[in-house]
């Protein structure tokens, strides 16, 4: 979101200012990307206010201003921070990045972070940075199901958002429109427990697409009034500047971090008090069980400042800014970086807890080796432990088995992306189902409850709520959509267990035109087993290619999840099995040849195009007595025991 205001900046700015880099936070964003009031802005503005600048010192926290960038929506294009492949692919944002921009004498810092509550630890680990927000809604849909979870964020760490109301220049969007999305907003504030101050928000009127902000509703401003100069106003008036002492040592807690070939470890942070300066001697502080402990002692060899899209390097910074510095090798995220004489720690975020476990181990399959580069248990220990370091979502336990490692994390997507990383970067390894993290209380055994909240077209309603009601699945409220035709919003409450493997299972029943968001809502008492929401499958019991003959005659026992020429093993699942249990087959036999049958027979063989699994897909379907084989070029399911008699043995053991 914020790189799309960066781009923004171009054409209004031009027009009416001439200004330098221009930094605008863009936080909430629920809607279509293509009309962001990001794009409205532009990279041409870094080369304007350096003489306003200069009226004010260089370290003064009131020239400030920190502001949070949260997406609630995909965007799809003109993803200018995104600098993850995985990030520009789907849409999403996954890491949160920093930035600034200079607005007539002030600094906007702008802090970009994810909007999917599987990526809730990007948003808790650097919202104390900031101390407002901006939240974005469409002006004809209103606010939709991420818009609670990224406003919830914000609200509980006291910011006071700013209501930018986009897309008003669509002609089926009226002041009464407006007025009506203004009020459900007012009520989601309400809901959320806003306080009296953050119940009195600024709003504002956009259409990104044009590149303009309005202070009153309109459908097409005036000629010198189409710029974005509203908006930036509005985040100087609206937003505090930091409270910062600049005479106090320095201090700062580390909230994002990467590591340079050249420079070792960039920390990155604001700057709680004090001055820095290249050269200083600092230290690494964290707290532990016995106290404040000494990590490292070092020099800064380089400060750092993002500007735009470009990393500046600069001699000194003050309290309330956010930098990045080079120069210890030890300091992880939550640690404190500080002058050597102080020995007192910063307070770290309290995080969410993770919800969702996966067991990430060797591959042992008869295929292991052919695609990879990186094979052992060493080299897939020391990549999750690097996860864990920038990632404080995620957790690295030890696994049942030496080989084997236990990564809990938020979400099926935030460890569906680890996979899909890893696989890019030549692992092979073997992935057990998603399991759910309990808890026992007083002897009762808790579990993790989602809130759900659905719309679908009221065709699809029935199909979803029998789906969901196997799942355990408990309806809150429904009723239409506003603003839409034949269109149903459902709230639900359901164990997270109940939603593993739902959202492909939705996708297939809505056509792909339904919309599910889930967030973590509370721990409750465990509701029981579930109902049958899997078939059996269809087990390979010999190795070899895959033969067109075999599948013709296998296609009818179910859905089949491979080709003619694919390799299998003894116990590779090849498809779903059209009754509850699991079938042994041969999907490598081939036609015995003999004197009568004519040579071309095989070619009027005709198969029922296969069901080729994503690893989003796989990660939803497997069993607890199976696993997902992922290597660079394939994602195969299994069955945790290949041999069929020891599978035979385990067969009675009860699933979760």
């Amino acid at each position: 979101m914020a790189g799309l205001l960066l781009r923004g900046m171009r054409s209004a700015n031009r027009a009416a200012f001439s200004t330098p880099f221009l930094s605008l936070p863009l936080p909430f964003r629920h809607h279509y990307p293509s009309q962001s009031p990001l794009r409205s802005f532009s990279a041409a503005a870094v080369q304007s206010s350096a003489a306003a600048g200069a009226e004010k010192s260089a370290l003064d926290p009131n020239r400030l201003r920190n502001v949070a960038v949260k997406c609630g929506a995909d965007i799809p294009h003109d993803r200018v921070m995104d600098s993850i492949g995985l990030e520009r692919e789907r849409g999403i944002t996954i890491a949160s990045k920093v930035t600034s921009i200079s607005w007539r004498d002030s600094e906007l810092n702008m802090v970009d972070t994810p909007g999917h509550a599987d990526f809730g630890g990007e948003v808790e680990r650097v919202v104390g940075m900031v101390e407002g927000a901006i939240l974005v809604v469409d002006a004809g849909e209103g606010p939709l199901a991420q818009t609670k979870f990224v406003l919830a964020k914000a609200l509980k760490y006291g910011l006071r958002p700013i209501l930018l109301l986009n897309k008003v220049d669509r002609p089926s969007v009226s002041e009464e429109t407006c007025n009506e999305v203004e009020s459900l907003v007012f009520d989601l504030f309400a809901n959320l427990g806003a306080t009296e101050q953050q119940l009195d928000f600024p709003v504002l009127y956009a259409s990104a697409k044009e590149g303009w902000a309005s202070l009153t509703f309109t459908k097409s401003p005036v000629e010198d009034a189409r710029n974005m100069a509203p908006l930036l106003d509005a985040i100087l008036k609206h937003v505090s500047p930091p409270s910062a002492n600049l005479q106090a040592p320095f201090q700062m807690l580390v909230s994002m971090m990467e590591k340079d070939f050249y420079l070792g470890r960039i920390l990155t942070g604001r700057v709680s008090s004090g001055i820095v300066n290249v050269g200083d001697r600092i230290h690494g502080l964290r707290c532990t069980d016995n106290g404040v402990e000494k990590i490292e002692e070092g020099r800064i060899t380089k400060l750092m400042k993002k500007k735009g899209t470009s990393m500046i390097t600069i001699d000194t910074a003050g309290a309330g800014d956010i930098i990045s510095m080079a120069g210890l090798m030890s300091p992880s995220i939550g640690h404190t970086v500080a002058n050597v004489n102080v020995m007192t720690a910063l307070p770290t975020v309290d995080l969410d807890p993770p919800t969702i476990s996966m067991t990430f181990g060797v591959n042992d399959s008869p295929l292991a080796g052919n695609d990879g580069i990186h094979l052992t248990a060493g080299k897939i220990r020391d990549r999750l432990m690097a996860e864990a370091e920038t990632n404080l979502a995620i957790n690295v336990l030890p696994g049942v088995l030496s080989d084997s490692y236990e990564v809990q994390g938020r979400g099926e997507l935030q460890l569906g992306i680890l996979i899909e990383n890893m696989r890019r970067e030549k692992f092979e390894l073997s992935v057990s189902p998603p399991r759910v993290m309990y808890k026992t209380e007083n002897g009762e055994k808790l579990e993790p409850i989602e809130e759900v909240t659905i719309e679908v077209n009221e065709e699809h309603v029935g199909l979803v709520m029998e789906a969901l009601s196997h799942r355990k699945g408990e309806l809150v409220d429904m009723g239409h959509v506003p603003g839409s035709t034949g269109r149903t919003r459902m709230s639900l409450t359901c164990p997270s267990r109940g939603l593993v493997g739902y959202r492909s299972v939705f996708s297939s029943v809505t056509r792909g035109t339904g919309f599910m968001h889930r967030a973590f809502l509370a721990y409750s008492k465990y509701k029981g087993a579930l109902g049958n929401v899997r078939k059996g499958v269809l087990i390979s019991v010999s190795r070899g290619l895959i033969t067109a003959h075999a599948l013709m005659n296998l296609q009818s026992r179910g859905t089949l999840f491979v080709e003619p020429g694919m390799e299998t093993y003894d116990g590779m699942i090849i498809g779903e099995n059209s009754r509850d249990q699991d079938l042994d087959v041969n999907p490598v036999r081939s036609k015995e040849l003999t004197n009568i049958r004519a040579p071309g027979k095989d070619e009027n063989v005709r198969l029922t195009p296969p069901r080729l699994m994503t690893l989003e897909e796989a990660i939803g379907y497997v069993a607890s007595d199976e696993l997902i084989e992922v290597t660079p070029n394939a994602i195969r399911l299994r069955k945790r025991y290949l041999d069929v008699t020891k599978r035979k043995m385990m067969r009675n053991k009860p699933k979760d």
